[in-house]
């Protein structure tokens, strides 16, 4: 009778209580299922219209009668396209290659050195988190005209102005720190006694250990230079090196009424960011989840 008594008090409580778990999470689903449709159901639409005709598109129909995939073509030819997404490539690659160099090198001397006034510097750096972005841009167009004027190169209308103020983040530095931090020292202890410094133990043991968050990193940097819009148009005048996002503001004002041409533009605008996040979903989840940042 008391082994009977007290395995009906160690059961699940949803045994006890007659209901499948499912029914107990019931009101997490819905919410869950209501976030995801509010994400979802707009990005459909806007693949949807962008297959439609025009009549279909003015119309407001939900699908289209049959897909039209030459609105793409139509489109990336309108918006000259080619030009904006090259410009974009090479912004994104150049602003991705140098926030993984000084972002690291920055969060490794957070995480695992001691130096005089280290937590006042880290504390300042997350307190420029919290500054508007609008703050910064004109402190920053007086500085990146400045060094154009004196350095070798121009950096107005030019790479150096769209990419290097934003080579150093400070959430990807805190980012980096948060899981540096989590390598046990045993692994440093060990680096010494085979006579490496700070760069080799960084190079050889920090970084292979870091793969998750530096692709976490890879992507939230590659968002930001990808949709960066209102900084590109404020340092350049010409097409030269100005985004795709430019380019689609401006083939807005073009299509006028073309409704569904402009969602095509808008398609091929978004379409690398979503090819390169299912590239990188199950290491982006693993670096959020062992960075420190999950709630």
């Amino acid at each position: 009778m008391a082994d009977a008594m007290t395995g009906a008090a160690t059961r699940p409580t949803a045994m006890r209580s007659g209901r499948p778990p499912m029914f107990r999470f019931a009101g997490t689903y819905l919410v869950l299922i209501l976030g995801a449709a509010v994400a979802i159901v707009p990005f459909l639409y806007t693949v949807s219209v962008s297959l439609m005709n025009l009549t279909e598109a003015n119309g407001g129909a939900w699908l289209p009668s049959t897909p039209q995939w030459r609105n793409y073509i139509q489109a990336w030819n309108q918006a000259n396209f080619s030009l904006y997404f090259w410009n974009s490539v090479r912004i994104a690659a150049i602003t991705v290659a140098g926030e993984i160099v000084f972002c690291t090198l920055a969060a490794y001397a957070f995480a695992r050195m001691e130096f005089w006034g280290k937590n006042l510097l880290f504390s300042l750096l997350l307190a420029t988190l919290m500054l508007p972005e609008a703050i910064i841009w004109v402190p920053n167009f007086i500085t990146v005209s400045w060094l154009g004027r004196v350095g070798p190169i121009p950096w107005i209308n030019n790479w150096p102005a769209l990419t290097i103020p934003f080579m150093a983040s400070a959430f990807s530095i805190f980012l980096l720190r948060q899981f540096f931090m989590q390598v046990p020292n045993d692994l440093w202890d060990s680096a010494q006694i085979d006579g490496a410094g700070h760069l080799r133990y960084l190079l050889r043991v920090i970084i292979p250990l870091s793969k998750a968050a530096l692709m976490t990193l890879v992507l939230f940097s590659f968002i930001g230079a990808w949709n960066a819009l209102a900084w590109p148009i404020l340092v350049t005048t010409t097409p030269d090196w100005r985004p795709i996002t430019y380019g689609f503001f401006a083939f807005i004002d073009e299509a006028g009424a073309q409704f569904h041409l402009q969602m095509a533009g808008s398609v091929i605008t978004m379409t690398p960011v979503i090819i390169l996040y299912f590239f990188t979903q199950k290491t982006f989840i693993e670096g959020i989840a062992t960075s420190g940042l999950k709630g």
